[in-house]
């Protein structure tokens, strides 16, 4: 697991091989991840958008921006935790993401940007 706090937010990220498939004629690697987001700090804040950068050993960097996380905005109050599941597939068995999460500060009304640490995506069976 790997966790990074930005401004009394702390994210942690957990990955997990799901295994292999095939699709078109080519093998797929999928992954999932657990992103739990902490609220650390004194103040309310609201995830309201995504950015995700994928890398694949095999292909060029994804680049990923959406609305929230999985259909939600998620508002944590301090001391609250809100986590959620999703995944990604690769065309090979090692990559990595990393990002972050625009949030807005509810006391302040001022926008900021949450880290999302770089995370190892890699199936076991690979590994030397």
């Amino acid at each position: 697991m790997v966790s990074q706090i930005t401004r009394g937010i702390k994210i942690s990220v957990l990955t997990t091989f799901e295994g292999t498939y095939f699709k078109n004629h080519k093998i797929h690697f999928a992954f999932s991840y657990e992103i739990t987001i902490e609220n650390h700090s004194k103040d309310s804040v609201q995830l309201t958008s995504r950015h995700w950068e994928i890398y694949d050993s095999l292909n060029e960097v994804e680049l990923v921006d959406g609305e929230g996380v999985i259909g939600k905005k998620p508002v944590l109050k301090p001391g609250e935790i809100h986590t959620y599941n999703s995944g990604c597939l690769l065309a090979s068995p090692f990559g990595a993401m990393r990002g972050y999460f625009n949030m807005i500060n509810f006391t302040t009304t001022k926008n900021f940007k949450v880290i999302v640490p770089s995370f190892r995506l890699s199936a076991p069976f690979a590994l030397n």
